[in-house]
């Protein structure tokens, strides 16, 4: 599984990274860092949380 960042749509808010920081990396100025997201076997439950939680809907979830 990945997670799909639409590093336009990203406004900062830190959502993602507040429900799971072991997944997402932020820049200086709080946005996701872009690029696909490995998510490790047994945080796919955590990953989805985290990309539902994003009210900009910047992130999605792929097959890698």
């Amino acid at each position: 599984m990945i997670i799909k960042v639409d590093r336009e749509k990203c406004a900062g808010h830190a959502r993602c990274w507040a429900l799971a920081p072991e997944l997402f990396e932020l820049d200086d100025e709080g946005y996701v860092l872009p690029g696909d997201i490995l998510v490790p076997p047994g945080q796919e439950a955590l990953a989805g949380r985290a990309t539902r939680a994003c009210p900009e809907r910047a992130l999605s979830i792929g097959e890698d």
